[in-house]
């Protein structure tokens, strides 16, 4: 009974030795050496190396507030109540703005950027996933979209202004129907290069977000456009970047503000609204569904993968190219190169 006593009150004294030192008994079974967890300054730099350059640049704000904030103590410190005090926080800093929406989408991405931290620390071995502070803090619910489909008074309203105003209208005019034409959105328009440009076909390979990669159909007139751009103002890179301001210079995100900041000093409503590239996007979109349907939008707009929030039913109504080509006709009002390659004639196709 002594003896039993006796080792009851050794695995308690061990116990309490670990927990001071913050060992899981089972760490003690590993033959690795342990591993010095990181700081925050240290791991953010390190992961910013190791994702996409889109990721960086959506969690790269967020990533900087966290060095700055806590980038002394190591990644496996913070507590889980910590996590969700710094995101409310996040909330707080936010600049108001006319188109704000209470710092709902600043909170998602500190939430998102924690979750791609963490998942890192998780996969190098710095932390279990039970152990993951992140894990269990929730994104804030997302407001419906404030967006909505101009009309085509106020389409022509953006784009004769944008052609009459500004220090570059010939490059603004470009980007404006490019983004009417085929509802990309601002970083495929930026990662656009001349070898994209498919003038036979008249399609232009586009790159965006999460990596994907797709071939959109222009019209002639636009096609004829970006190769005139491409030759005035290029370098003659066929894998440089293709949209460029008149000395050569590849164009950023901030032409887009400054176009828009432009036109909402010259139309009230743009800036009423706070209305943006995206917006042309809602408008081309919406017009082809109602127009089509809704599986030629979905190609339309390049959402033809398997992840849907439509069910199922998408496996087996999905547009192809051909249909999006007929739907650019129709909103263009010219001929596409595609359609002559469709034999059975885009009109006729399924079933009889």
């Amino acid at each position: 009974m002594d003896k039993i006593q006796g080792a009851a009150a050794d695995i308690e004294a061990i116990q309490a030795l670990l927990d001071r030192l913050g060992v899981r008994p089972e760490q003690l079974l590993s033959t690795k050496t342990p591993r010095t967890v990181p700081t925050f300054a240290e791991y953010v730099d390190r992961v910013s190396t190791a994702v996409p350059a889109s990721t960086l640049r959506v969690y790269g704000t967020y990533w900087r507030k966290l060095k700055l904030a806590w980038g002394h103590r190591t990644i496996d410190e913070p507590s889980h109540t910590e996590v969700k005090q710094f995101v409310l926080d996040i909330k707080s800093q936010v600049v108001v703005r006319r188109n704000a929406r209470g710092g709902r989408t600043a909170m998602e991405h500190m939430v998102a950027a924690f979750r791609c931290l963490y998942s890192f620390a998780i996969s190098d071995g710095y932390l279990a996933t039970a152990d993951n502070p992140a894990g269990g803090v929730e994104k804030p619910r997302r407001l419906p979209s404030n967006r909505y489909a101009l009309t085509p008074t106020q389409l022509a309203d953006v784009n004769q202004v944008a052609a009459a105003t500004g220090n570059d209208p010939q490059l603004d005019s470009l980007l404006l129907r490019l983004h009417e034409e085929t509802a990309c959105r601002r970083g495929g328009a930026l990662a656009l290069r001349p070898v994209d440009l498919n003038q036979q076909l008249c399609l232009i390979r586009l790159r965006e977000k999460g990596e994907t990669e797709r071939d959109q159909p222009v019209s002639p007139t636009l096609m004829a456009a970006l190769v005139r751009h491409a030759q005035q103002r290029g370098n003659a890179d066929e894998q440089g970047q293709l949209l460029r301001t008149r000395n050569g210079k590849p164009i950023t995100r901030r032409r887009y503000d400054y176009l828009w900041n432009r036109l909402g000093k010259e139309i009230p409503w743009v800036r009423a609204q706070g209305v943006s590239t995206h917006w042309l996007r809602t408008t081309t979109l919406t017009w082809v569904e109602r127009t089509f349907s809704y599986a030629i939008a979905r190609a339309y707009a390049g959402h033809n993968d398997r992840r849907s929030n439509a069910g199922t039913t998408t496996t087996y109504v999905r547009a192809d190219i051909y249909e999006v080509a007929a739907a650019l006709s129709a909103l263009t009002r010219e001929h596409h190169p595609l359609l002559a390659h469709d034999d059975a004639g885009w009109a006729r196709r399924g079933p009889t």
